[in-house]
């Protein structure tokens, strides 16, 4: 990082905080038509001169020991907390979504928030880099720049350094507390709200929700015209606030998001089956049945991709068909793994009429009691039958649009990987169930 774009970047802000106060005191001044213009004028240089980059840099650090730059705050459990918030760069990769798991978080500040100004300039992002990073690999230079004074600058380094100071860990009665048995006692345990976590969940879903791309592919929803990105929807969204009309006072970033905070489901799924095994069932591909109503949706989708677009060469056109076949081998396997119930064991004796490769798939659980049944099953010549009639299917529904398809695509459909990835995974499960 270029030390003068840090250095450009102090002038600029500082600069930028006077011009405010300028423009607040002239607009005052101008209804002070009584007052005397010389005594406006001595006002108006004391706060120019307040703002000269070693003036305000001076009274900054003062400052900056009323907030502290933290990752976990505490003020969002209760706005009146005195509870430790806590500064934690620890990454880890346990395969759990936590704040570990992200490499880069932005600080958060809590304190008084009249001093947020003072975070807002410790933390700005300058081309990848910021005066919080320098404070904290101990590289003074960009301060160095505003005084020639040594005792000057050490007391800069020390003000703004006693922003990452959190101090002694202290729990408060508002703060959430749950105590845990330990030989010998308890370790009081206090939770803390992740806010720099909070925050690029809240900035990775507005960018899915209202971002350039996103309005891009609503607009081509609305127009009925294909787009190479996913939509991505957050259903059942839930939306929290802290601070009231003040969300600065819980803390910079709480202020920055307005002091809202999205969340997402978190109940369990729904599992609706059917009480009852099928009867009169032909194939598990047959037209209006269960999976080919469910996968109605995907088909349309993949039939407009290919409708409407002859460079079938195209990488993203090439991506996007894959994944809708994709999508139309996993919701088959959840429906089969809906058929596949240990409870309707040997259904398929009652359907006869099912195909032979259908019900050794289909009925797993059969070859506990039918051991003719199971020699075939073991053989596993049926998965390939399996595999034609998925192709068979899709050739079937994409012909109307689209009749020049045949045994090129069909050979596709069946030798698709995920297809046989899925058919191995589900026959390890059902393998290692029936043990």
């Amino acid at each position: 990082m270029f030390q003068g774009q840090i250095i450009h970047h102090i002038a600029e802000y500082i600069a930028g905080r006077r011009q405010t106060k300028l423009e607040a005191f002239d607009k005052e001044a101008a209804k002070r038509s009584d007052a005397d213009i010389h005594a406006l004028a001595v006002e108006r240089r004391e706060l120019e001169l307040r703002y000269e980059p070693a003036a305000w840099l001076t009274d900054a650090a003062k400052r900056a020991g009323q907030i502290s730059l933290v990752t976990h705050a505490a003020k969002f459990t209760h706005g009146d907390s005195k509870s430790s918030s806590i500064y934690s760069e620890a990454v880890a990769h346990e395969g759990y979504l936590s704040s570990s798991a992200l490499p880069d978080l932005e600080t958060d500040a809590v304190g008084n928030a009249a001093v947020l100004d003072v975070a807002k300039f410790l933390q700005s992002n300058i081309g990848g880099d910021s005066l919080l990073a320098c404070l904290k690999r101990g590289d003074h230079r960009p301060f160095a720049a505003f005084t020639n004074d040594a005792v000057q600058l050490n007391e800069w380094i020390s003000g703004f350094s006693r922003a990452l100071d959190t101090g002694e860990p202290a729990s408060h009665k508002l703060a959430k507390q749950s105590y845990f048995p330990v030989e010998g006692g308890y370790h009081l345990l206090s939770p803390l709200f992740a806010t720099s976590f909070v925050h690029a969940f809240h900035k990775k879903m507005s960018t899915l929700r209202f971002g350039d791309d996103a309005k891009a592919i609503w607009k081509a929803r609305r127009e009925r015209t294909w787009h190479p990105q996913p939509l991505v929807l957050f259903p059942e969204l839930a939306e929290t606030h802290f601070g009231g009309t003040k969300p600065q006072n819980i803390s910079y970033l709480n202020s920055v998001r307005g002091g809202r905070v999205w969340l997402l489901p978190a109940q369990p799924p729904q599992w609706k089956s059917a009480d009852t095994s099928p009867v009169n069932l032909r194939s598990v591909f047959a037209l209006g049945g269960s999976f080919d109503r469910r996968a109605s949706g995907t088909v349309k989708l993949l039939v407009s991709l290919l409708t409407r677009t002859k460079n079938y060469h195209n990488r993203q056109i090439r991506d996007a068909q894959e994944n809708y076949v994709d999508a139309l081998i996993d919701l088959l396997f959840v429906v089969v793994s809906e058929l596949q119930r240990e409870e309707w064991q040997n259904w398929t004796l009652q359907n006869p009429q099912l195909k032979t490769h259908q019900q050794l798939w289909l009925d797993p659980w059969r070859t506990k009691t039918d051991e003719v049944f199971r020699q075939e099953r073991d053989k596993d010549e049926w998965q390939r039958s399996v595999a034609e009639d998925f192709a068979l299917w899709l050739n079937v529904r994409l012909y109307k649009a689209l009749p020049e398809v045949g045994a090129v695509e069909k050979r596709e459909w069946e030798t698709r990987e995920r297809l046989r990835t899925n058919l191995r995974v589900f026959e390890k499960i059902i393998k290692e169930a029936l043990k």
